[in-house]
């Protein structure tokens, strides 16, 4: 596969590693650590950075799939794992979880929409 925003498409993978990892340090940023709210975080960041930096060294449009739903999981997590009476846990999975689904659907939507430009 080829993109003519190759670049833009490997900047917005940088920006979903660097959510991963914000995501990952968010329970002891914001004191919740050890429950599940911080083990969620701490799964859903390290897939996320992972599943990112992988899209960076070679692009495939399943690692953004990947990271489309696991926004969407971080956004239904607080009343899928119950946790939805921590407030600081649930605003950091529903403000990351949507900024993560809106760039994840904007990168597949630019994947889409912009021809391929073949090279000799």
């Amino acid at each position: 596969m080829t993109w003519n925003n190759l670049g833009d498409l490997t900047a917005m993978n940088v920006l979903a590693a660097i959510i991963g990892a914000i995501l990952f340090i968010a329970p002891w940023a914001f004191g919740f650590g050890g429950t599940t709210p911080a083990w969620d975080a701490w799964i859903v960041g390290v897939v996320v950075a992972v599943v990112a930096i992988a899209a960076v060294a070679a692009l495939k449009e399943w690692e953004i799939w990947i990271c489309l739903v696991a926004g969407l999981w971080l956004i239904l997590a607080p009343w899928v794992l119950a946790f939805s009476t921590l407030t600081v846990a649930v605003w950091t999975h529903v403000v990351l979880g949507l900024i993560l689904a809106v760039l994840c659907a904007f990168e597949l939507w630019l994947l889409h929409s912009t021809p391929t430009r073949k090279v000799a």
